[in-house]
């Protein structure tokens, strides 16, 4: 787990079962519930943390005295690509650059790390998110039929390209 601390330049990192299972695991959950529809559980990211080796979460926290989670990024590293898996900031910190900033840090740590390809699906109703990614290099390369469960719409596949560099 991956703690990238807005506003204060520090990049560090906790271990996953620490952080879901500390008070700020909570906070994570709280964002996850008003991001999505259809939330992840606690068990979800239990899962992801301890029992999926490929899987990867970043958190972006504020930098005062009690930091608080703003959001977080999860993803799964299969080499040569990773492939985030899911992607919310808390919706009082929203179009505050924080989004921008998870998915430039993962990038640019995959690219530091040779790994060339970035995959990601995406609602084609959530205009903010296909605009945010699409700034960031990433381009719609297919179409998942009925992929959201609870609503039955298609997700875009979208790739980025991790051997262009791109001015994040």
């Amino acid at each position: 787990m991956y703690v990238i601390v807005v506003g204060a330049g520090k990049v560090g990192y906790y271990l996953a079962k620490e952080l879901i299972e500390a008070p700020e695991g909570h906070e994570v959950l709280v964002i996850e519930r008003a991001a999505f529809p259809t939330p992840w559980s606690r068990g979800a990211f239990l899962y992801e943390m301890k029992q999926n080796p490929a899987a990867r979460c970043w958190v972006a926290r504020g930098s005062g005295p009690a930091p608080s989670v703003l959001g977080y990024l999860c993803l799964w590293e299969l080499s040569p690509e990773i492939h985030i898996t899911n992607l919310a900031v808390h919706p009082d910190r929203r179009r505050q650059g924080i989004a921008r900033a998870l998915v430039a840090a993962i990038l640019e740590d995959a690219r530091r790390r040779q790994l060339t390809l970035a995959l990601l699906e995406v609602r084609p109703s959530n205009s903010e998110a296909l605009s945010l990614y699409e700034g960031l290099g990433f381009h719609v390369i297919g179409r998942r039929k009925g992929y959201y469960f609870d609503t039955g719409e298609d997700a875009l596949l979208m790739q980025a390209n991790l051997n262009t560099p791109r001015a994040c």
